[in-house]
């Protein structure tokens, strides 16, 4: 499975409510949209990949039910970042009074926001240095704290504004520090 980009810009640049009903309208494709305008076509995730996303999932859920910090968004929702971009982390969060600072009808469409936080777990049609642009891209338009998780080699890269990645072999366990207080993952469901 591959992941393809296409560029009607020559012939048509869409809007962000004419992106949205793009997408809308083709419920079944997930789409992106880069700050350059350019679709991107994702392929949907294999079996074991989808699976520790949802486990992944379930342990960010319990954690911020208990906690009650912010709002929790899987795979299927499109963040409009500031530079243009419209992406989906694989998991994103947001603290609750800057969730609150939006209007209703940008939470129903893509909220136009970055995330405090988000998670990409590459999956095997991914590829690692298009990733690692999308994480940097994050950490460009605001987001606090990334996780790229690369279960084929056991690694994790963290990103910070401000800071050089971070990259971890094989680590046991994920912080999430001061952005996510009290968070720690397990990566035993990772890998």
């Amino acid at each position: 499975m591959n992941t393809y980009t296409i560029n009607f810009n020559p012939i048509i640049k869409l809007t962000e409510d004419q992106f949205y009903q793009l997408c809308r309208a083709n419920p079944d494709i997930k789409f992106e949209r880069n700050a350059k305008g350019e679709i991107i076509i994702m392929s949907p995730t294999g079996g074991e990949t989808g699976n520790r996303n949802a486990e992944i999932i379930i342990e960010f859920g319990v954690w911020n039910r208990r906690s009650q910090l912010g709002k929790l968004f899987d795979s299927s929702t499109g963040f409009q970042l500031p530079n243009g971009a419209d992406r989906s982390p694989d998991v994103a969060w947001i603290k609750q009074e800057r969730w609150k600072a939006l209007t209703p009808e940008q939470k129903e469409k893509f909220p136009p926001i970055a995330p405090d936080f988000v998670l990409e777990l590459m999956s095997p049609s991914d590829r690692l240095q298009e990733l690692q642009e999308k994480m940097r891209e994050y950490i460009e338009n605001g987001v606090q704290l990334g996780w790229l998780i690369n279960r084929k080699n056991r690694q994790v890269e963290i990103y910070r504004p401000g800071q050089k990645v971070e990259i971890l072999d094989n680590p046991a366990t994920l912080s999430g520090e001061d952005v996510l207080p009290g968070f720690v993952l397990d990566l035993q469901i990772v890998w």
